[in-house]
């Protein structure tokens, strides 16, 4: 079992990575607080893995709930839906939420458990590769609002991440190399082991070899949660992590979070991003050139073939929750590093984004 610790204090909790993981009951069991545990997932993840989680828990009271997969259920109106299961139900602050799922799951349930009686317990598990490597590590939860990404959230850490590679055996090849955009943002923020498996190991990766995916899911994690540790509320450098989320958000809101998966909308935007980094002479051609082939490798679209117009992604990048002022805030590659910078609208920022519009 490969395991690494996020260091927060008395917030500090272990991320588990094992094959095979929602079966192991004494270590699931040990995270779970009080008499009674909502596991809440969705309608894909359920009929495949619910029951192996609730048999590892049968010396608690179970629930589950489901809800509908894809982006547009993480809402408002989901949010109060599992409230009202909570509140029906009589949980107490002190019993516990599981995540069973990808990144909606993940984001939704722990934006439940940090409000629901200001604060309830709260497990992730995660299914997909990018809640593996991205959503469910950090205690960044939210849901978004018709007008923006994740715009009504709560820093709220969980008690432990339990990462089984089984669930990866049923993850689409869309939903799998999905995964890979959060993973290339991270060799670009400078995880040299991340940066040389893709160069030394591409293949087994395209071909889903579990020992190199497992590698990366660790190398993914421990460099995450290296930047949560020294920037938990993203202060300051953790704001690096949003690397590409800034033109991705945007693709996303302005497709109705129904053409992209989120990976991919990151994919173009980490493009639009290094496009943006050229222009001020940040980024050089071979280490441009080397994303962009490794991004087409890994089978992510670098390229929006739906309609959309600039002045929208402009628009729309303006209530990016990101922003702290008038300026628009971006994270932009160098050759082995990333910096936060604050640009004014300009012809610049639209030409880096018109390159990866088809």
């Amino acid at each position: 079992m490969r395991q690494l610790a996020l260091s927060l204090g008395e917030r500090s909790y272990n991320i588990y990575i094992e094959s095979g993981l929602l079966s192991n009951s004494a270590l699931i069991t040990r995270y779970c607080i009080g008499e009674s545990v909502l596991i809440l997932s969705n309608d894909v993840v359920a009929p495949l893995y619910l029951e192996k989680l609730k048999s590892s828990l049968k010396d608690k009271n179970v629930f589950h709930l489901t809800i509908p997969d894809g982006e547009s259920f993480k809402s408002l109106e989901s949010y109060t839906k599992v409230l009202d299961f909570l509140i029906k139900n009589s949980f107490r602050r002190n019993d516990t939420l599981i995540a069973l799922g990808g990144g909606v799951i993940g984001d939704l349930g722990g934006f439940v458990a940090a409000s629901y009686q200001r604060g309830m317990g709260f497990i992730q598990c995660p299914t997909t590769l990018l809640a593996q490597v991205d959503s469910s590590v950090g205690g960044k939860t939210a849901v978004n609002h018709p007008l923006g990404k994740n715009m009504i959230g709560a820093f709220y850490q969980p008690l432990a991440v339990f990462i089984d590679m089984q669930t990866l055996d049923t993850l689409p090849e869309k939903e799998y190399f999905s995964g890979f955009a959060e993973i290339v943002k991270y060799a670009m923020l400078g995880a040299a082991e991340i940066k040389q498996l893709f160069e030394t190991k591409l293949s087994a990766i395209q071909q889903r070899d579990p020992e190199v995916v497992a590698e990366l899911i660790y190398y993914s994690c421990a460099k995450k949660a290296e930047v949560v540790s020294a920037d938990e509320r993203e202060a300051g450098s953790r704001a690096l992590l949003n690397l590409g989320h800034t033109f991705g958000h945007a693709i996303e809101r302005l497709t109705n979070y129904q053409h992209y998966l989120h990976g991919e909308a990151i994919s173009i935007g980490i493009m639009m991003a290094m496009n943006l980094s050229k222009e001020y002479g940040d980024i050089n051609n071979e280490t441009y050139a080397f994303y962009h082939r490794l991004l087409l490798a890994l089978n992510l679209p670098v390229i929006v073939d739906k309609p959309i117009a600039v002045s929208d992604m402009m628009s729309t990048m303006k209530l990016d929750k990101k922003n702290l002022n008038s300026k628009y805030r971006f994270v932009l590659p160098k050759d082995d590093h990333c910096f936060i910078t604050e640009l004014q609208a300009s012809e610049l920022i639209e030409q880096s984004i018109a390159k990866q519009i088809g």
